[in-house]
């Protein structure tokens, strides 16, 4: 398991509303694609629709490759599941930024689903440079936020990555056991 820490980073963010993830994400994969980034997306909730409304709105230069990216419902997130769309989607030689978006049982699932496809490809995909950013609706997860922050290294909000204790002030991470 010590490989796969060592080629993923989890960064997390919290949205209330699929507008709020819209207009969080969106200035985010425009500067990522500009960088060469490939972004695949595993989604509880279909944003297709957020998506195309706000970037008719937004001076984005890569509209196009941002409409190309697959913002529909994931149906399915068993592990064949995940195994065949990572399978066909990381790039070997980008960054893979993969996006996950739901309530946190979801999100959970998921993660530990390429976790684990992940772990038993571990020649093939050590030198891959993978980020998670997994986006968790607020209203689902209470009083858990520690949790989360300290399964992540670095958290998204609208005006980019940052460091967990710059957003919430006076954090400090959970020591893993």
């Amino acid at each position: 398991m010590e490989l796969v820490e060592k080629t993923i980073e989890k960064i997390c963010s919290f949205y209330v509303s699929d507008w709020h993830l819209v207009t969080m994400l969106l200035p985010y994969i425009n500067k990522e694609i500009n960088e060469k980034a490939n972004i695949i997306t595993i989604l509880e909730k279909d944003i297709e629709q957020n998506i195309k409304t706000l970037i008719d709105k937004l001076n984005l230069k890569n509209k196009e490759k941002i409409l190309n990216i697959n913002w529909k419902k994931t149906n399915g997130i068993k592990y064949s599941e995940i195994r065949k769309k990572i399978k066909e989607e990381i790039i070997e030689d980008k960054l893979n930024i993969i996006f996950i978006n739901g309530k946190k049982n979801y999100i959970d699932i998921v993660n530990k689903n390429i976790e684990k496809f992940l772990a038993e490809n571990s020649k093939k995909y050590k030198e891959i440079n993978i980020k998670i950013i997994n986006c968790f609706e607020v209203g689902d997860f209470n009083m858990n936020i520690i949790d989360i922050l300290s399964e992540h290294t670095r958290i998204l909000n609208t005006s980019g990555e940052k460091a967990i204790n710059d957003v919430f002030d006076g954090y400090e991470k959970k020591a893993q056991c």
